[in-house]
């Protein structure tokens, strides 16, 4: 749209400076005609001599009562000159010009034969087709281009979460735009049945997997063998925390989910973190500086909850400590420092490797909410007193 514009401002300029140039041209010959028609004297209006300035001039005379009235009714004065031989006025009207010379002696009207200046006009008209063509032309691409704007905000929609968005692909021809479109409503409803078949599977195993664990889990109760009883009660907890933390993860990693922040302290978010922890109170130590904080104070309970879990499991004294360092958390315990970059641990484990030395679905967990909240997460190691500190920064 700015090309055709800037094409039509300076298509009005030229012909702008070319109509002044035609103006200015057009005094100047009839200034010609003036001077020579008044200080000349005729003897005969029809001598060859005159007859000459005629053609010469494209000319012709013509009677002034024959003029009169179209020059009356729609006629204007577009130049006038005076000398001491006598005055000319040229008028023009729609159709023509007309040159009227008044001497002492005699009147002459005359009929000017050029007044239509036929390039300006044809220029104009090619400049103005152009413009129209050029506007048409701009019109047709923006409607060939209107249904992959369409396109791109239910892109949009969809990219925000919106699962429901419906490409209608209806109005699109064949071209490449409609079948974009169509193949992007292929995907939709493609991402749209494995979302929903996942959901579905999610929602069955858990609950498949839940009815035989408990009931495992109160047969276990029965047995007399202590040692036996625990190793059992220990595993079917720990199938039971697996089942909780997918569901979790489930929740969570939801393009949709948003935190509920609220108004808290970091007490209070210690205090739920070791409702959940389950952990023996000699497994653990707070040190903290309680700190009101904006939240959601059940996400960052979970992340703490696993931080100490993990400390808890996975370091050789079974301790973890847990401690305020400004807008900082830090979950310290012993041990040897990871042997891969913290990125490594942060995704659920797909590999054998990770099964059997990495954390589990925790850091995962971790990292998803973390990211939700908007916090930083990072890791290093205390090798004066050999620890590993995991940081949550709170922005």
């Amino acid at each position: 749209m700015l090309v055709i514009v800037v094409l039509g401002i300076s298509f009005y300029y030229l012909l702008s400076s070319g109509e002044d140039q035609r103006k200015f041209q057009e005094v100047n010959r009839y200034k010609i005609i003036s001077d020579t028609f008044l200080t000349r004297e005729f003897q005969d209006k029809k001598s060859p001599e005159v007859k000459k300035l005629y053609k010469n001039f494209s000319l012709s005379p013509i009677a002034e009562d024959s003029v009169r009235q179209e020059i009356e009714d729609s006629g204007e004065t577009i130049f006038s000159g005076r000398s001491i031989y006598g005055k000319v006025r040229v008028f023009k009207t729609p159709e023509h010009y007309y040159i009227y010379i008044q001497r002492y002696d005699y009147d002459l009207m005359l009929k000017d034969n050029r007044s239509g200046d036929y390039t300006y006009r044809f220029l104009l008209t090619i400049g103005g087709v152009l413009l129209l063509l050029l506007l048409f032309m701009y019109l047709m691409v923006l409607r060939k281009l209107y249904p992959l704007k369409k396109l791109h905000k239910q892109i949009d929609r969809f990219a925000g979460g919106d699962l429901n968005v419906e490409i209608d692909t209806s109005e699109l021809g064949d071209d490449e735009i409609g079948k974009i479109a169509r193949s992007f409503d292929k995907a939709i409803r493609h991402i749209r049945q494995l979302i929903s078949s996942k959901n579905l599977f999610m929602r069955n195993i858990m609950h498949e997997l839940k009815t035989p664990i408990t009931k495992g889990r109160i047969v276990v109760e029965t047995i007399d063998d202590d040692m036996a009883r625990k190793v059992l009660v220990n595993a079917f907890d720990r199938m039971n925390e697996l089942i909780s933390d997918l569901a979790e993860i489930e929740r969570i990693t939801m393009y949709t989910f948003e935190p509920d922040k609220k108004d808290t302290t970091l007490s209070t978010v210690i205090a739920r973190t070791e409702e959940v922890l389950m952990a023996e109170r000699e497994r653990y130590e707070v040190n903290i500086v309680d700190t009101p904080l904006h939240t959601d104070e059940q996400l960052l309970a979970l992340v703490l909850k696993n931080l100490l879990d993990n400390g808890i499991k996975y370091s050789p004294n079974r301790f973890v400590r847990i401690s305020s360092v400004g807008r900082k958390l830090e979950v310290r315990s012993a041990g040897e420092p990871l042997k891969e970059k913290l990125s490594y641990y942060t995704e659920p484990f797909s590999q054998e490797e990770k099964r059997n030395h990495g954390f589990g679905l925790g850091l995962y967990i971790v990292a998803n909410v973390l990211e939700k909240l908007g916090y930083g997460f990072g890791y290093r190691y205390d090798s004066k007193n050999g620890e590993n500190v995991f940081e949550v920064v709170i922005h």
